[in-house]
Formats: C-alpha cells, structure tokens, sequence
C-alpha cells in the first residue's frame, strides 16, 4: 500500500537497502520499498503487475480495489478466486495453463474440447 513519507526521516527501502527520497513510499511484509523494488519473489514481477487499478473483475464484474492483488489475461483483470476456467470452474495453480479464447479463461482440458468440437465458432462474445 502506498503511504506518505514524513519529512526529515526517510526510510531505507528492503529490496535496495538505499534510503527512499520519494515522497511516497510503498509498505508490504512489514517493511518499506521503491516502487520499483517490490518484486514477486516468484516471477520478479514488479508490483504494479501484481495489484490493479479500481476496476471491474472480467469474471464476476464486481469492483476490484487498487490495493487488492489479481490475476491478468491480456486485458483482463481478476480477483484471485475468479481465475478459473469458465466452464468447469477448476481453479488455477501456478504453472498450469489456461487460454482466452472468446473473451473467456478456460482449462486446457475445456480449450481443447472447444477446438475438436467447433463450439468456440458459434460462441458469441
């Protein structure tokens, strides 16, 4: 979550250990960052990827907070309990793969069913 930085005291950010001269200033895990040193640990993604802007998720299209962590295809954002293929509702884990087709987060299983079966064709989006 981003926070204002009192005057005087600047704080020395974890990723870096260099002090951060920004006004603002960023705190997770109890501890402060440069916006541009709070990494996923996993994917060394930086944390503008990991957390959205206000929005609506693709799935449920109820609002997403700005400091509520989500998933992205392409241009779609979701809640981390929304991102589960559409037709089955298999929830995802990290390294599986899923596919956008129609506008739709689907599981292998259901994409390929999909495709051998001609039903993305007629899908209106």
């Amino acid at each position: 979550m981003l926070s204002v930085q009192p005057k005087g005291k600047q704080k020395g950010c974890a990723g870096c250990n260099r002090k951060i001269k920004d006004r603002y200033l960023l705190k997770a895990l109890d501890k402060y960052w440069h916006e541009d040193c709070l990494k996923c640990a996993c994917c060394d993604c930086r944390q503008k990827r990991l957390f959205g802007t206000t929005g609506n998720c693709a799935a449920c299209s109820k609002l997403i907070p700005a400091f509520e962590m989500v998933m992205r295809a392409r241009d779609n954002v979701y809640h981390l309990d929304c991102f589960a293929c559409q037709l089955c509702n298999q929830r995802f884990c990290v390294g599986d793969k899923f596919f956008l087709k129609n506008n739709m987060i689907l599981c292998q299983m259901d994409y390929e069913e999909g495709q051998l079966n001609g039903s993305f064709e007629t899908q209106v989006q």
